[in-house]
């Protein structure tokens, strides 16, 4: 199976360049199971399409204003984009640079702050933040919301607010699980007003979620490294669930990665670690039972997990009909529920 396999013709016009005033006006193609026709329906209106005692699972990760600026000793300018928050005031960055920072080099932020280069670890630099303030608070004053690389224009305040979750409880991620963005406090209370019930992983998305595959064979690709928790709580809701004949139904594909990774063995259980699982068509995925995810980009891995949920040929018609119907897409925009041809 190739990479020009997941491909799709997407106008540059529709993909979304800012989120729509209310989080579940977005729009959502719901492609039910066999051969049912497409319904062209809204986020709000998804309480429609679950039953009483369906689990919706939320990726409850907190993004971090990630992209930072700064000068080096030398006096030549640097973007920093996190990666990763190891604890200690130390991270994992990406760092652009016109010469590659050394070990032991400094770095000072334009607010004031100063980092110092400890090394490199593969593509990443690790470094640590010379301050004794709690880094949460100074990356809130410091730093910018790491805005996908298809969005063409700066982060704004509304950013801080949008590109996030109301959910969000964990601080890691530097990308947002986006199909989450779409929940806003009516639709949650409709959705608990029918008796859906609702459960939390924490996945910390990275930015490797943006890189290209550079390969053709799919199965030559590695893909990068996340971590993430499924707790003891959210693997008794889902058995419990089941057990009582309801759905679980995921809010995006790292809600599918995280409860995916815990159930490698064959029964979901409590996991907390990194995961590199890499899921494309012939991983059989048993978690979940329904899928409410964004457009993703075309050749993506994340293209590749969803045609593993519910068939390549039916998601690539789905796309051309989306794309027909001007759906907006990627991060802040539309979404879709999916549904497989067969029941988990």
């Amino acid at each position: 199976m190739k990479k020009s396999d997941f491909h799709f013709d997407l106008p540059p016009e529709l993909i979304a360049q800012a989120p729509l005033a209310e989080r579940s006006a977005s729009r959502l193609l719901v492609v039910p199971p066999g051969d049912a026709g497409y319904q062209d329906r809204h986020v709000r209106d998804l309480p429609a399409y679950l039953q009483p005692g369906d689990l919706l699972v939320f990726n409850d990760t907190r993004v971090i204003p990630a992209r930072l600026f700064g000068t080096k000793d030398s006096g030549g300018r640097v973007e920093i984009l996190l990666e990763r928050l190891l604890g200690g005031h130390e991270v994992l960055a990406q760092v652009g640079a016109s010469k590659s920072p050394k070990p032991g080099g400094r770095i000072t932020l334009d607010e004031g702050t100063t980092l110092e280069v400890l090394g490199r670890e593969g593509e990443f630099y690790r470094l640590r933040f010379l301050t004794d303030e709690p880094l949460e608070k100074l990356l809130l004053r410091a730093g910018r919301m790491p805005l996908p690389p298809y969005i063409q224009r700066e982060a704004g305040r509304e950013d801080l607010e949008r590109y996030q979750t109301l959910f969000a409880r964990h601080t890691g991620a530097v990308a947002a699980p986006t199909a989450g963005l779409h929940f806003d406090q009516p639709l949650l209370a409709a959705l608990q007003a029918k008796c859906v019930q609702f459960g939390h992983v924490t996945l910390h998305v990275g930015a490797g979620t943006f890189q290209p595959m550079r390969v053709e064979s799919i199965r030559e690709h590695t893909m990068h490294s996340e971590w993430l928790n499924v707790g003891a709580d959210l693997c008794q809701q889902v058995a419990r669930t089941r057990a009582a004949g309801g759905r679980v139904v995921a809010v995006g594909t790292t809600v599918v990665r995280a409860l995916e990774t815990a159930a490698r063995d064959g029964a979901l259980k409590p996991y907390a670690g990194d995961t590199n699982i890499f899921i494309f068509p012939g991983h059989r995925i048993s978690t979940v039972d329904a899928l409410v995810t964004n457009f993703h980009l075309p050749e993506s891995t994340l293209m590749m997990l969803v045609s593993a949920f519910a068939g390549r040929e039916r998601v690539l018609a789905a796309y051309a009909h989306a794309v027909r119907e001007r759906y907006r897409f990627f991060s802040y925009g539309d979404a879709m529920l999916l549904f497989p041809d067969q029941p988990a």
